[in-house]
Order: C-alpha cells, then structure tokens, then sequence
C-alpha cells in the first residue's frame, strides 16, 4: 500500500485551479489509471477557453460545490454527491458558476 497525503502533493495548474494527480500511470508497470483532485474556485473554467478532451475514459466524483460543464455538445450541471463519466476523445469543458468551490475527484482509465 502507498498513502499519500493530498496536502503534500504539488498542484500542476498555473491558474487559479487546483489541480492534484495524486498517482499516475508510472504507480506500477504497465498501469493505466491517473488519480487526482482538482478544486475549482468560483468563476474559474478548465480549459481557460474552448474545450479539452482525454485519450482516456474520465471518471469525476464532485464532493463540494457545483458547476456547469458541457460534454459531447451538451450542457449539465452537476452538484455535490454526483458522478459523471465522459468517454475518450469527447470534448469538454466546466466552469464554477456558483458562490463555493467546487471539490472533484477524478480518475483517467485508459482503456
């Protein structure tokens, strides 16, 4: 087992949001999960403009706060207690349009 304590991990935004991958896919040989926290303050967006999208499957678990995000052309919100899943090459992207943080989990799962 490996612990990690998600304070002693660097943020590798250079905005304003947080983003944490607590491990990544060098973990174990031959691994194919990245694993992390991104802390969205209100008024932020990832990306900055546009969208983004992953050559892996994203799995998100918000924890606090809300956002409106878009994928696959479509608009959602999301709140705390959800999960979402947006799959390989679907473009992306969130912004924090409420009044609190907004706290994610995250996973990348290569298929």
């Amino acid at each position: 087992m490996e612990i990690v304590s998600t304070s002693d991990v660097k943020s590798s935004s250079q905005t304003e949001v947080i983003m944490k991958t607590i491990f990544d896919e060098t973990v174990i040989e031959g691994g194919r999960t990245s694993f992390g926290t991104v802390t969205i303050p209100p008024g932020a967006r990832i990306p900055l403009e546009g969208t983004g999208s992953h050559t892996q499957d994203e799995y998100g678990l918000i924890l606090k706060g809300s956002m409106l995000t878009m994928s696959g052309g479509k608009e959602y919100r999301v709140v705390a207690g959800q999960a979402t899943f947006i799959p390989h090459g679907e473009k992306h992207w969130a912004y924090n349009d409420g009044q609190e943080d907004c706290e994610i989990v995250w996973a990348l799962v290569s298929r």
